[in-house]
C-alpha cells in the first residue's frame, strides 16, 4: 500500500533534520573543540646547533573556532638554544607546556617555534580552551 506524498515527504525532511543536528553536534564549530583539534607536526632543519640537530615545531589550529591556552604534553623536553618563552614554555604548576604565551589562535593559524638537541621530542596536544561563540 503506498503512502500519501505529504507523509512521505514529511518522514524525508524529518530525516534529514536529524541526520543536519547529529552533524552539528558533531562538528568543532558547534561549540567545543577538544586537544585532537591541534595538529603538531617537527620536521628536522638540516641545521645545527653545535653537535645538536634543529627541529621546528609548528602548532595548528585545526578547529573551526579559535583557541587559546594550547598546552603541549612533551616529557623530558630540553634545548640547547633557547626558545621565545612567549612561544613555548613550560607551565610548573600545570605541568605542560602553554603555546603562543596562551593567546588566540585562528582557525588553521599555526604558532611556530625551535629547539635543539640530539633528538626529537614527542609533542602531544593536551588541552586549549575554544573560543566558539
Amino acid at each position: 500500500m503506498a503512502l500519501p506524498s505529504s507523509f512521505s515527504s514529511l518522514c524525508i525532511l524529518s530525516l534529514l533534520l536529524l541526520i543536519q543536528g547529529a552533524a552539528a553536534r558533531s562538528s568543532p564549530a558547534a561549540g567545543k573543540c577538544a586537544a585532537a583539534s591541534v595538529e603538531v607536526e617537527q620536521a628536522n632543519t638540516g641545521e645545527k646547533a653545535g653537535y645538536d640537530p634543529v627541529f621546528e615545531v609548528t602548532v595548528r589550529n585545526r578547529c573551526a573556532c579559535a583557541a587559546r591556552g594550547v598546552r603541549l604534553r612533551s616529557e623530558g623536553f630540553a634545548s640547547s638554544v633557547a626558545v621565545d618563552p612567549r612561544l613555548f614554555r613550560l607551565d610548573r604548576d600545570a605541568g605542560d607546556y602553554l603555546v603562543g604565551d596562551g593567546r588566540r589562535i585562528e582557525p588553521s593559524a599555526a604558532v611556530t617555534f625551535r629547539y635543539a638537541w640530539d633528538r626529537a621530542f614527542r609533542m602531544a596536544p593536551a588541552a586549549l580552551l575554544d573560543d566558539c561563540s
